[in-house]
């Protein structure tokens, strides 16, 4: 696996981005370091994909069914590319402009693990795109065992009956981690208390914010 050669943020905002496993507590997290940024800093939360292409036809087949026979999953990966790249041209490169702090639920590192560990190791095409994509101030990469992860999911009312890849969920965790050291990114442990997880990402926080913001 290769870096991904992204833009340097050459804005006067942060960006910060969060991947991981679904169930490895981002949204949680998330929460805490936007109250705690919020009371310093404005600040904006978001999301990758974008609802539209959470609502695809293609995408919800992927998430929801085992079934892909009639999709190739090239496809999807594409569409989600393009999403990513008019979402933070057109939307997180807007809020980073005016020196806000974004922060983002995911990021395009998890359009090449899901690339990755659904077999597709050889294709290129992802590294050049990435050129076009703003690289985060910190990546922050959430872990924990996948059993866990899949237990944390299954205790959602909304998600307790969702068809979850089991394998996928292995594979994908190992991606991350790769990911994670090839690209100069931040692993958080969040299978110990939310409170030492949260430690790791606050003072992360504060060293890159007295760097560019001294």
């Amino acid at each position: 696996m290769k870096p991904l050669k992204m833009t340097d943020n050459k804005t006067p905002g942060m960006l910060i981005t969060f991947c991981g496993l679904d169930g490895c507590g981002k949204t949680t997290l998330m929460t805490r370091l936007s109250e705690e940024i919020g009371s310093k800093y404005k600040h904006f939360i978001t999301k990758q994909p974008t609802e539209s292409m959470r609502k695809s036809d293609i995408f919800r087949t992927y998430m929801d069914s085992p079934d892909h026979g009639m999709y190739d999953y090239r496809t999807l990966s594409l569409m989600a590319a393009a999403d990513r790249i008019q979402h933070v041209n057109k939307v997180i490169k807007q809020e980073l402009d005016e020196g806000y702090v974004v922060i983002s639920d995911r990021y395009f590192y998890s359009c090449l693990a899901n690339l990755r560990a659904r077999g597709f190791k050889k294709d290129k095409w992802i590294y050049e795109i990435s050129k076009f994509i703003i690289k985060p101030d910190i990546a922050f990469f959430l872990d924990l065992p996948t059993e866990l992860s899949i237990e944390r999911v299954r205790k959602r009312v909304e998600e307790k009956n969702r068809f979850i890849d089991i394998d996928l969920q292995y594979r994908l965790r190992n991606e991350y981690i790769d990911i994670c050291k090839k690209n100069k990114g931040v692993y958080v442990p969040t299978d110990k208390s939310e409170d030492e997880s949260y430690e790791i990402i606050k003072n992360k926080v504060k060293e890159v914010i007295l760097k560019k913001w001294k």
